[in-house]
């Protein structure tokens, strides 16, 4: 079935009508979950072009292919990686039942394409090996145990880990009720008029390039807010912003803040390159993050300082 999947099956009689997700299930094997990460990766096509909304329902007589390398992976995950040499990450706070890291810039969270044994999963997994139990127990994927959310490569800041199944399903249950508070500080490019606002619009794959993320009617809803901290001329005109996410999209506050005209600074991806300030990557943190604790349903806050790169260039500014 992987190989008639790789160079495209039509949908039979009896899937019209099924949501995308568990049409790729049920014709993969896969589980539910693994097939919607398929469909969010771009690696599901529908007539030939990358189809990212799960709900999306199937047609009969459509054509349906999935990424053969993608769906390979999918089903056959490699064991869990344990890093051969230190990663780096802080431990912010760590119980019986969470963990809260603060990762550096430059740190992937999970195995992908060239990066296994140098992510934060792997680093992880050295220090925690009981996390490796939790995908068994329904609580997230052999590369990604434990892990309710994550952050780009290159964005430092606040990332809470599960260390049981039921604070993985506690602390997942937050983010879809949006009672997770996930808050970013950033500098962007140009000076934001408003004070303060909101950025309301779906997020999906680029149909040109579907490892970006663009604005786009068929995408997934997404709502970015944000508040302006204060405003620079100099060395260019800028502005420092808390951003909060109200939905957690790939790249969202990256493609949101592009989309209004003020990509994040240092970010090449999405337009925020400046000569007057050359940076090696977008000037994005996350610096807090607010969740009810699984067991006991006490509110926790957690704050991180930004990062060297990132403090050098607010005392830049001017």
């Amino acid at each position: 079935m992987e190989e008639d999947l790789a160079s495209g099956v039509v949908v039979p009689g009896a899937l019209a009508g099924m949501r995308l997700d568990r049409a790729v299930a049920l014709l993969t094997d896969l589980s539910r979950a693994e097939a919607g990460r398929l469909v969010d990766e771009g690696a599901v096509l529908l007539g030939g072009r990358p189809v990212t909304e799960r709900s999306r329902r199937v047609r009969a007589d459509e054509r349906l292919s999935v990424d053969g390398a993608r769906l390979a992976e999918a089903a056959s995950p490699p064991p869990p990686p344990v890093a051969v040499e230190p990663v780096p990450f802080e431990v912010v706070y760590e119980d019986s039942e969470l963990i809260v890291v603060d990762k550096p810039a430059g740190v992937v969270v999970h195995p992908g394409a060239g990066h296994r044994l140098d992510t934060l999963v792997a680093g992880l997994l050295a220090r925690y090996p009981e996390l490796a139990a939790l995908p068994g127990e329904g609580a997230g994927a052999t590369e990604r145990p434990g892990i309710v959310h994550r952050l780009d490569k290159d964005t430092s800041g606040l990332l809470v880990v599960a260390r049981t199944a039921s604070s993985y399903r506690s602390l997942v249950g937050q983010l879809k009720r949006r009672s997770m508070g996930r808050g970013y500080l950033a500098v962007v490019v140009g000076h934001l008029g408003a004070p303060a606002g909101v950025v309301d619009a779906p997020i999906g794959r680029s149909p040109e390039d579907p490892t970006v993320m663009a604005v786009s009617g068929a995408g997934r809803e997404a709502r970015t807010a944000y508040r302006v901290l204060r405003r620079a001329c100099e060395p260019l005109e800028a502005t420092v912003i808390e951003a909060t996410l109200e939905t957690g999209r790939t790249h969202q506050i990256r493609v949101h803040l592009a989309a209004i005209g003020h990509p994040v600074l240092g970010d090449r991806r999405y337009g925020g390159a400046r000569g007057a300030m050359p940076l090696r990557r977008p000037m994005l943190h996350a610096a807090r993050l607010e969740l009810e604790h699984p067991a006991t349903g006490e509110r926790l806050v957690f704050e991180a300082e930004p990062p060297e790169d990132l403090r050098e260039v607010l005392a830049s500014l001017s």
